[in-house]
């Protein structure tokens, strides 16, 4: 039978690069692969076939001496003719002819073995969200909390097996871990779906947890959340989360903090804002305040003249800093309050006051004949 030349089988030209090669037969791999071809001897040979394509011409020394002596050459001195395959020239296309398919080339050349045995996990992580007020996320606080979460069994302890019994040789694979079958001209081995490549399967499953090795519980903890916290803080308590498989540390708790709304001061970042209304007296004439703090009250000095709007900053009175001992600042906006409910006696004062100072004023009255002017029309 006369054999096809390798150039033709891949569609490519003679002077083609390496990477030419390799693309090629990364084509013809895909498309005639046995896995997405099944019991088609067609799609089979073809394979086997740009295979041999590949493993010459990829190959310098075997392809200048196709290109001068065709298949003859190969079969010279030095070269026993293509009675198998060496599995390391296909290592670069393992992600689309072993990964995609499932198929790794070591099994089919029966090289090496390349099953996805079952490893233990470690516990899954938890999440929580946990709302704190002002004060707790300024000083730091302890909280207990309820949750129900992932635990090894108390009875098997997280063997899945019935105390007193022991594993038995998995029948199905006997031991190996593997399954191994013909397909085509390719010897196959995949995990085996009895032991998830362990070898092993439990004969005698534990009651208490069904097999499964762990059960849901309900558990209490004390979190300790640190002094600085803010809206958005993420906390992370190592080994607080779900228990893992036997024998592999359990996942970590995620503490998120919400911040509980403040009647009196807005928090940014470690400073506290809040404003206070003072009488136009006061403003004027100059007064004193007491602001509430977390190390108690702190007199603010309101100094005479004091226009709306002024904002005065007690330095180092606000939230301690997540990552340092510095503290923020306290920030506090005047608002001028105007007196309402005048008596006359008060009104003629206020007037006197303004003519002392060249101002003109509106008698007071109760309705006023002057009209406003409406500024929409």
């Amino acid at each position: 039978m006369i054999k096809k030349d390798y150039y033709e089988i891949l569609g490519i030209s003679r002077n083609a690069t390496s990477d030419e090669v390799k693309k090629a037969y990364r084509q013809m791999a895909m498309k005639f692969h046995p896995d997405k071809n099944p019991n088609n001897k067609e799609s089979e040979d073809k394979f086997k076939e740009a295979a041999e394509a590949y493993s010459v011409l990829i190959d310098s020394e075997k392809r200048s001496t196709y290109n001068r002596f065709g298949h003859d050459g190969l079969r010279g001195e030095g070269f026993s003719g293509f009675t198998g395959f060496n599995s390391s020239i296909f290592e670069d296309f393992e992600d689309i002819l072993g990964n995609f398919f499932n198929f790794g080339f070591g099994d089919l050349f029966g090289t090496r073995q390349r099953a996805r045995s079952y490893y233990p996990k470690r516990g899954r992580d938890l999440v929580l969200e946990y709302a704190v007020n002002l004060k707790e996320a300024a000083f730091g606080v302890e909280k207990e909390i309820k949750l129900n979460r992932v635990e090894l069994c108390p009875v098997c302890h997280g063997s899945k097996m019935r105390p007193g019994t022991q594993k038995a040789v998995c029948r199905t694979c006997q031991g190996k871990g593997q399954v191994r079958y013909q397909q085509g001209f390719f010897v196959v081995a995949r995990t085996c779906s009895s032991c998830r490549g362990t070898g092993e399967i439990i004969a005698s499953p534990c009651l208490d947890c069904k097999g499964n090795g762990k059960v849901r519980k309900k558990s209490t903890l004390t979190i300790k959340i640190p002094a600085g916290v803010d809206e958005g803080t993420k906390l992370r308590i190592e080994g607080d989360g779900e228990a893992g498989d036997q024998g592999t540390p359990r996942g970590d708790m995620y503490v998120i903090i919400r911040l509980k709304k403040h009647d009196f001061f807005e928090r940014e970042g470690n400073n506290l804002y809040c404003e206070m209304r003072i009488p136009f007296t006061q403003a004027a004439l100059g007064t004193t305040l007491p602001i509430p703090t977390f190390d108690g009250d702190e007199i603010l000095k309101i100094p005479a003249e004091t226009q709306p709007g002024k904002v005065f900053r007690l330095k180092g009175k606000g939230i301690k800093n997540l990552h340092s001992h510095r503290k923020g600042d306290i920030f506090v906006k005047i608002n001028v309050e105007i007196p309402k409910n005048l008596t006359k006696e008060q009104q003629a004062l206020l007037q006197q006051f303004a003519r002392s100072r060249g101002e003109e004023v509106m008698p007071q009255t109760r309705k006023s004949k002057k009209k406003s002017k409406d500024i929409f029309h």
